[in-house]
């Protein structure tokens, strides 16, 4: 038996990412950043800004933080969310209107290796855990050796905040429809890994942050757990190998040629 046969799969990694939406004059945007080069997963890649879950992130704490009744079972995901997106690209998702100068100083201490939890009290900023949606959760597939267990997470962007890379992992941010983003990829002019362009798909439906948020939304009580994983199977068809996903997930098309599925 071949040695690869052996092998387990790599357990994956809990992460999270937020989409942040916008109404634009194309209609609904969304908030994508440009992967460094150099990095080992998704270099260049176009992706929603994320990461995965730390520590910190699961702290008990955090249960203060949320406005009203008992938190949900994703709590430590949408930590995590809200983290790397400030991180990554600049915008914090608050309850209030955030001071520029606030901004800029909450980042530069988390950049300095503070803790998010003091960051934010420094800033005197509330995040809004509470304006997120869960999408979907998205399961690298197991033939990867870096593999993510994904929660997808939508929000409205908050008011008077720009976004800016971090300049590390993120070299660029952008505005713009997921119809565009797509046109861009089939262009060639950028890279898109399989569960940004499944997501973007579904999103191409939706004509404003309205009907992303209310298309997007999977009701979770505090505990519901986590929804049930997406993921992609390689499998053999008489046209060629393809990438397949789970009937009734809420994303199409259900097989996708292996050829045209970038995972990395």
């Amino acid at each position: 038996m071949p040695e690869t046969a052996l092998r387990s799969p790599v357990p994956p990694h809990p992460a999270a990412t937020l989409i942040l939406l916008r109404d634009g004059p194309e209609g609904l945007e969304v908030l994508v950043m440009e992967r460094h080069a150099g990095l080992r997963f998704a270099p260049g890649a176009t992706v929603f800004p994320g990461g995965r879950l730390e520590p910190a992130d699961h702290d008990p704490l955090w249960r203060a933080r949320w406005p009203d009744g008992e938190p949900p079972a994703d709590l430590a995901h949408r930590v995590a969310a809200v983290r790397e997106c400030a991180e990554e690209c600049g915008i914090l998702l608050t309850q209030d209107p955030l001071p520029p100068s606030s901004l800029a100083g909450l980042r530069r201490s988390l950049a300095a290796g503070e803790g998010f939890a003091d960051a934010l009290a420094r800033a005197g900023a509330a995040p809004a855990f509470d304006r997120m949606a869960v999408m979907a959760r998205w399961v690298t597939p197991e033939t990867l050796p870096r593999r993510f267990d994904t929660l997808f997470l939508l929000a409205p962007a908050p008011d008077g905040q720009e976004p800016k890379g971090d300049g590390g992992e993120a070299v660029g941010t952008l505005w713009a429809s997921p119809c565009r983003l797509l046109a861009e990829e089939e262009a060639g002019r950028c890279r898109l890994v399989f569960a940004t362009r499944m997501t973007l798909l579904r999103l191409a439906g939706c004509a404003d942050t309205a009907a992303a948020m209310a298309c997007a939304a999977i009701p979770l009580g505090p505990h519901a757990g986590l929804p049930p994983p997406i993921l992609p199977c390689l499998v053999d068809t008489a046209a060629g190998p393809v990438y397949r996903i789970p009937a009734g997930c809420g994303f199409s098309p259900l097989e996708t040629a292996a050829e045209h599925v970038r995972l990395g």
